[in-house]
Order: structure tokens, then C-alpha cells, then sequence
């Protein structure tokens, strides 16, 4: 096949259809490229050779011998056929194995007398050591100590594969790749990364680098090779974002600056409370954004319970009073309801403008959520277009083309991560100057997590806890080890409820009839004893189907926490009863709420002391941290308890104790990054495509991150439109597609 040169040749061009089908239907490689940039994912030695006396079992080995005598047997009444190999050193013996069309293959060159070294796992069959198909090499009776060496000592690149392609099938079409784009000097390939760049920093050129991922010949070349590849990652990221802070300083917005005895300084003068140092420093950041000609584009990032709402409150207040609206985007009916009773509670009259009994001063705060009744959506609609309303709290309802704004001034989005970007681009397109936008997270960000991610934000941090706010104690309940625990944990459910306090008992599912459904369709999807990557079969607790609500809220009003008033909440409920629900649960007139995760954020009922979290290994650590900021939102100390069946010293185990042990949000989202594929980490559900990091790892390259950031703003300030780097500009159009570019536009 004639040599193609360039990165952008289709796949089938190179290595044939068949083969190009299957990389682009289960890898999505369609390019040379896209083949190239699927690095290994680490490497195999073949080590020291080692003696057939002491060959250890499960290892992979690399030894010299002599083929001492070799046969084809047959197996399955003749339908099957193996090639089985004897091999001696001197020292000992060893079975090598061949089966089916590799057994023909090999039968013509392993023959008695020959010599050659090979290569494999060693495994036991028969209380006989064996290796299975392994690699070898014969060697000639000239070849000596340098051949020995050179083949002992490769590295052998193992690939990220499917059960439709193995790692050497990928190797095979790599070499290929490689050996294509050699023919032709590499002249087809464009280096992304400027040459000024690549010899300040001691970076390889971009071939040597391909070369050597795919090809190492030692250690040193697959560092040499990684740095070089990190930094293509972590660079491209860089521009796209360096682009995006430039578009965005050119933009103009209507300043919000509130006036002195307005409605936010009555606002203030209502608050029970004085304002952290952390409140007041993040706010004075946001204010001082919002009195400027050039949209705010800031993510404001906290502790559980570090008083957010109450920042996005103000700031809100200030826009209405400078003459504009603003809008709350919530994920969710149930937040969103929160959001609303909050803010209408913290504001009293002054939330209640045109009312009886409302504040001169104050404005309409309104609710629209997609089950609203037609006669309170169509008078919200009319208060937002008149502008009566100065804020309004909504679910995606709020993106609907019906939906008009008077003047929408500020854009509030929380927990942003559960938004497409369409959706939050939707609600910004209805203001007619570029809106100011606070994007709000209770997930804790790292900081190089925050400058790959969201590196076109500025970002501010409320890290303090208000005053008043009670500490949590966090344990881990062993309930397969010690289902006395369990027992214990009831008893301290009813030991709350008895001093005047409510619980959260959280679980994994619903359990109702959609559920039931799922199941059945997942257990007809897994084969039966289904193996895990090791080989080794899912335990009994894996395959038990996670605790749900309906099912433990039963057996808890029958059992343990019987005559305590119990009720059940989750997503699939008529939204009128899940606010019912809540406001019982916020009046105290419910006991337990048993749960899902729709009680994840933003639900604030400060005499809620205790959760029980069942099932908890089967949630994320971010997601028990924020579950977990649910109590100890008042006076009384909080308790949460972390029910779990995983064994002590599994990774499931080690996730739950590190909650148990740290209330500090920053430390667990490291954790949880590092439990995490770095290609969940530019929120690949979103954007709805291939992540680009493939190579840079956020948690532990926080210096090419940081340099490649700085190096990047320079060459977008000097070359906005990469004019003058088209190679850089190439890599954006391909590393970056549209919709990624787009999702990183909507930050």
C-alpha cells in the first residue's frame, strides 16, 4: 500500500477496511492520527532471562533454551489441534503451547535441535509450567550475547483494546502507521507546537516523539516521548482557553452597579448574620465584575455549606437593583424548589413587590419549572417580560423559546456539570447584551483540574464555614462483617428523632417498576458469572442489586424504625409531591426521609442531624461528600453513617474511609480525580465526544499545566487568530472539534 504521509489519511487507506471498521467502531480511530494518538497504556518487560529452574508462576518471563522434542495432539474428537513444545536450559523444563491455526503455523519451525528465546506469562496446567502462544525468537548458532540482550530487553507496548481487536492487532497497525509515515521523511506532518517553543523547553519534535512512544527502546525514551505528548495535550487546551478569555474581553455588557440604599442594602440590614471573610472577599470580587463594560464569566467553587447561595443571592440583588434581572438555572424540580422557598424566606417582604404587605423596595421572585399549572406559568412569563419579576428560579423550563426576559442581567447557573452546553448557551442567548454569568459548583475543583477545565473563568473560593455551623462525624458501618453495626445505626437514627432532630436515609435506587425493568435488561446483557479484569468472578455482594428506597423505607417502618413518621422522595415522584414532601420534611412534621440522590444539593433543613447512606461504596466520593453536607446545617452536631458490605482493605472500602476521615472537600475531589479516568475530567458526557487527554494526567502534571498556560496566553495575545501558527491551528480543528470548542466556550 503506497505510502500516505499525513496524520488526516483515513485509517482504511492505511491498514484496509476490515481493520479500519473495527478501530472506528469500537476505539473511534478513523485517522492516522487518531492511531497515533492512542498511546500505550504501559509497557511489558521481558526482564531478566531467567532459568527454567526458577521461572516464577504468573510473571512474565523471557528465557533461552533448546527445543527438546515437539508434538501435535489432538483434542475434542479430533476437531481441535494443539502444538505442545518441550523446551530445557540445562536447568529444567518447559511446555510451550500452540493451539488451532497457531499450532500449524508454529509446528514447521519450533523442531527439535533448534534454539531461540521466548517469551510469555507462565502459567500451571496439569501441575505442568507452561507458556501459552508466547513470543519467540529463533535464534541462528552465529547469534550470540547482543541478540540475547536486545530481545530480552524490548519493551513491549500493551494498548487499550476490545474484545474486537487485541493490543497486538493495534501494535501491528501502529508499525504500520509509523512505517508509512517514515517512507516519506515525516514531510506530511505539521508540529503543533511552535519551534521557539519546543527548543526553550527541551521538547522533542513531534515524529521522534510518536517514534519513541510506540517504538521505546529504553525507559528514558518513553519519558522523553511522554513529556512531549503531555505537553501537546496540555498546550492546545491552553490556546483554546486563551482564545476564549481574549473573545470574551471583547465582548460589552451593560455595568451592574447597585445603588446605595437600594434593595440590596435592605437586604443586608435584614441578615440574622454577619457575612464570613470569605463571603465578603468573593462578593467584592463579583461586584467589582459587575460593574465593569465586560461580561462576568466567573465560577464561584465551595465547601458544602460554605453559603453560596446566599454570594449568588446578593449579586443577584445587586443586578435588579441596578435595573436588570436575573435568572437561576437549577438541574433539578427538587432544587430549584429549594432554591426558590430560600431565597423568597431570606428576603421576606422585600421578595414580595406588588403584594399586599410587600416592600416598596422589593422585587417578584418566581418560579418556572416544566410541571408548573398554565395559569401560574402564564402569570410568571408575564411578570419576567415585564420585568416585574427581578428573579426568577427555574429548572430548564427557563430555556424554552417562549420564555422573554426584560432585561436579563445576570445568569446564575448552579451545579453546572448537570447542564449541556446548548442549555446553558439557551438561557444566555435571551439577554440582548451578553449577559454577566456565575457559574456555581458545591463539587470542590482542584487547581489544575479548575485551569484545564474551566481555565477561561476566573475562579473564587469560599472554603470558610459560616458561624453556627456544627461539625459531622462520619463513620464507616461494616454491615456484612459486623451486622450488629447496622443494629447500632438504627438505634442512633431513633436516638435524634427522640431528641427532636430528623434523618436522611439515602440509597442507590428507586425500586419501583422502571427499575425492575432496567435490571432485567442489564442481567440479560451480562453473561452468567460474568469475569472481572483479573479473571476472577464478581462476589455475591457485586451482583446483589443496590438497596432502594422503596424497599428499605418499608422495611424500616416495619422493623427497626417502627413508629417513627417515614416517607420516601425520589425523582420519578409527581413534582407537587416531592414539594409537599420537602415541605413536611422542612416543617418537621416528617421523622426519616428515606431518599435518592435528588437530596444531593441544595436542600437545607438545618434540625436534620443524622443520614444513614446505604450502599454507600456504590457512590462517588464527591457525591458522599455532598450527600453528606445535607446534615449539621444547624446548631446540633451532625452524624453520618456509611453503610457498605465491601470487604476491609478493597479499593471500595479505601474510598469510603478516606470520606470518613476528612471533611475536606478539596482533599477528597484529589482523591476522587485519582480514582477517575482522566478522560472524565473535561466532562466527556457533556460534550459528547472523545475526551482529548489521553496522556496529561491533571492531578500529577500541575507544572506543564502552568507553563503551558503561560506560554499559550503570549502566542494568543501576539497571534490571536493563529495566523501565523496554522499547525497549532490544525491541531485545535482536530484535538478540539466543534462541539468540545463550543462546550469550552460555554465554560
Amino acid at each position: 500500500m503506497a505510502a500516505t504521509g499525513t496524520l488526516e489519511e483515513p485509517l482504511r487507506k492505511l491498514v484496509g477496511d476490515r481493520t479500519a471498521k473495527v478501530l472506528g467502531e469500537h476505539l473511534g480511530l478513523h485517522t492516522t492520527g487518531d492511531l497515533l494518538h492512542h498511546y500505550p497504556r504501559r509497557y511489558a518487560e521481558r526482564g531478566e532471562l531467567t532459568r527454567l529452574a526458577d521461572l516464577p508462576v504468573d510473571e512474565y518471563v523471557t528465557v533461552v533454551a533448546q527445543i527438546a522434542k515437539a508434538d501435535k495432539r489432538t483434542y475434542g474428537g479430533g476437531s481441535g489441534v494443539r502444538l505442545e513444545v518441550v523446551v530445557t536450559d540445562g536447568s529444567g523444563s518447559l511446555t510451550l503451547v500452540f493451539f488451532s491455526k497457531a499450532a500449524h503455523a508454529h509446528a514447521h519451525r519450533l523442531i527439535p535441535g533448534r534454539r531461540g528465546m521466548f517469551s510469555g506469562k507462565v502459567t500451571v496446567f496439569n501441575r505442568v509450567r507452561q507458556l501459552a502462544h508466547p513470543d519467540y525468537q529463533l535464534l541462528d548458532a552465529d547469534d550470540g550475547k547482543e541478540a540475547v540482550d536486545a530481545f530480552a530487553g524490548r519493551l513491549i507496548p500493551l494498548y487499550p483494546a476490545v474484545k474486537q481487536i487485541t493490543s497486538w492487532r493495534i501494535a501491528q497497525a501502529v508499525d504500520t502507521a509509523l512505517n508509512s509515515l517514515a517512507a516519506t521523511g515525516w514531510d506530511g506532518v505539521a508540529d503543533p507546537l511552535p519551534a521557539e517553543l519546543r527548543h526553550a523547553r527541551g521538547l522533542a519534535p513531534l515524529p521522534e516523539a510518536l517514534e519513541k512512544v510506540h517504538r521505546p527502546r529504553s525507559k528514558a525514551d518513553i519519558a522523553a516521548a511522554r513529556t512531549r505528548l503531555k505537553w501537546d495535550e496540555a498546550f492546545v487546551l491552553q490556546v483554546a482557553l486563551a482564545r476564549r478569555r481574549a473573545a470574551d474581553s471583547a465582548l460589552t455588557a451593560v455595568p451592574r452597579k447597585p445603588g446605595d440604599d437600594g434593595l440590596l442594602t435592605a437586604f443586608d440590614a435584614r441578615l440574622p448574620f454577619t457575612l464570613t471573610e470569605g463571603q465578603r472577599a468573593v462578593t467584592e470580587e463579583i461586584f467589582a465584575d459587575l460593574a465593569t463594560e465586560h461580561p462576568m464569566h466567573r465560577l464561584l467553587q465551595g465547601e458544602v455549606g460554605s453559603g453560596k447561595t446566599l454570594v449568588a443571592l446578593r449579586a443577584m440583588l445587586g443586578v435588579v437593583d441596578a435595573g436588570g434581572q436575573a435568572a437561576m438555572l437549577a438541574p433539578t424540580e427538587v432544587l430549584a424548589q429549594q432554591h426558590h422557598r430560600s431565597i423568597t424566606e431570606m428576603m421576606g417582604d422585600l421578595a414580595e413587590s406588588g403584594m399586599l404587605g410587600g416592600s416598596d423596595l422589593g422585587t417578584k421572585v418566581v418560579l418556572l419549572t416544566g410541571s408548573m399549572g398554565a395559569a401560574a406559568r402564564r402569570q410568571a412569563l408575564l411578570d419576567l417580560v415585564t420585568g416585574d419579576a427581578g428573579i426568577v428560579v427555574g429548572t430548564h423550563a427557563l430555556i424554552e423559546d417562549k420564555v422573554r426576559f426584560h432585561d436579563l442581567g445576570l445568569v446564575v447557573v448552579d451545579e453546572q456539570h448537570r447542564f449541556g452546553v446548548e442549555q446553558r448557551d439557551a438561557l444566555r442567548a435571551k439577554a440582548e447584551r451578553p449577559p454577566h454569568l456565575l457559574v456555581m459548583t458545591a463539587t470542590p475543583i482542584p487547581r489544575t483540574v479548575a485551569m484545564t477545565v474551566f481555565g477561561d473563568l476566573d475562579t473564587s473560593v469560599l472554603d470558610q464555614l459560616p458561624a453556627g455551623r456544627s461539625p459531622i462525624a462520619s463513620h464507616v458501618v461494616p454491615a456484612a462483617e459486623k451486622p450488629h453495626f447496622l443494629a447500632r445505626a438504627w438505634e442512633r437514627v431513633r436516638e435524634e428523632v427522640a431528641g427532636g432532630h430528623q434523618a436522611y436515609v439515602v440509597c442507590p435506587r428507586i425500586g419501583d417498576e422502571e427499575d425492575a425493568k432496567a435490571e432485567e435488561k442489564a442481567a440479560k446483557k451480562a453473561p452468567k458469572g460474568e469475569k472481572g479484569e483479573k479473571g476472577e468472578k464478581a462476589d455475591d455482594a457485586e451482583r446483589r442489586p443496590p438497596l432502594a428506597v422503596l424497599d428499605v423505607a418499608e422495611a424500616l417502618a416495619a422493623g427497626p424504625l417502627q413508629g417513627l413518621r417515614v416517607e420516601v422522595l425520589h425523582g420519578r415522584m409527581a413534582p407537587d409531591a416531592k414539594d409537599e414532601v420537602m415541605r413536611r420534611f422542612a416543617a418537621g412534621e416528617v421523622d426519616v426521609l428515606v431518599a435518592t440522590t435528588v437530596i444531593e444539593v441544595g436542600v437545607n433543613v438545618p434540625n436534620a442531624t443524622v443520614m444513614v447512606i446505604m450502599d454507600a461504596d456504590r457512590f462517588g466520593v464527591s457525591q458522599l461528600h455532598q450527600l453528606r453536607g445535607r446534615v449539621g446545617r444547624g446548631s446540633a452536631p451532625g452524624l453520618c453513617l456509611l453503610v457498605s458490605e465491601a470487604p476491609e482493605g478493597t479499593p471500595a472500602r479505601g474510598r469510603l474511609d478516606a470520606v470518613a476521615r476528612t471533611l475536606d472537600g478539596f482533599e477528597l475531589s484529589e482523591i476522587d480525580l485519582q480514582q477517575r479516568r482522566e478522560g472524565d475530567v473535561l466532562g466527556q458526557a457533556q460534550s459528547g465526544s472523545r475526551s482529548s487527554l489521553r496522556m496529561l494526567a491533571v492531578m500529577d502534571d500541575r507544572e506543564v499545566i502552568e507553563a503551558a498556560r503561560e506560554e499559550a496566553t503570549g502566542i494568543v495575545a501576539d497571534d490571536p487568530e493563529l495566523t501565523r501558527h496554522p499547525a497549532l491551528r490544525g491541531a485545535l480543528d482536530s484535538l478540539l472539534d466543534a462541539e468540545r470548542e463550543e462546550y469550552l466556550d460555554k465554560g
